[in-house]
């Protein structure tokens, strides 16, 4: 029984994506996420999940920066993106960046399933513009990728909030910790 985690912030999408999922894995355990809270409490919880669809833009995701921190703290977990956006350049610098795949939003059941099918079998798999898409991601992006990867997922949170606009003391308050908490994970960042 294959257990696979969907992290989206619109219901109607989570709902599609379960529809697909539950036709082709009628047995699947299903999680789901609407915000990056709830999309790192749920990976960290799910120790044998199979495979993680990740919506590239949701509350509290900047950017590739999700897909960067799991790939460092679950290297095991395949995670396929679920975008609107659909330029192959970006559907390119998620894959070069670690995705497994790549799924538009506009994309019909059937190559939902098609992909679905390829990821769960150890296989790539994004719109065939992404896969010829020269790579775009250059080395200050790769260096960077690099040390965000390097955080701890506690100190991926704070440098999160961080690029929010909240103030150290908000973030403590935010986490329960001390502004001293902040100030050291500041530091180490």
């Amino acid at each position: 029984m294959p257990n696979l985690l969907i992290a989206d912030d619109h219901p109607l999408f989570r709902e599609a994506l379960r529809g697909a999922i539950t036709r082709l894995f009628p047995d699947a355990k299903l999680q789901e996420a609407e915000d990056a809270g709830g999309l790192y409490s749920m990976v960290d919880a799910a120790t044998d999940a199979d495979l993680l669809l990740l919506d590239l833009t949701m509350p509290g995701v900047q950017g590739l920066s999700a897909l960067v921190h799991l790939r460092a703290q679950h290297p095991q977990l395949p995670i396929v993106m679920v975008s609107a956006r659909e330029e192959p350049a970006l559907m390119r610098r998620a894959l070069d960046h670690g995705a497994m795949g790549f799924i538009p939003k506009s994309a019909d059941a059937a190559s939902i399933g098609e992909a679905l099918r390829h990821v769960m079998d150890g296989e790539r798999w994004a719109p065939r513009a992404a896969l010829e898409a020269v790579r775009v991601a250059d080395e200050g992006e790769r260096d960077i990728a690099r040390k965000v990867s390097g955080l701890t997922p506690q100190q991926f949170r704070v440098l999160q909030m961080l690029s929010t606009g909240l103030l150290n003391k908000q973030i403590a308050y935010d986490l329960g910790v001390s502004e001293a908490t902040i100030k050291a994970h500041m530091t180490a960042i």
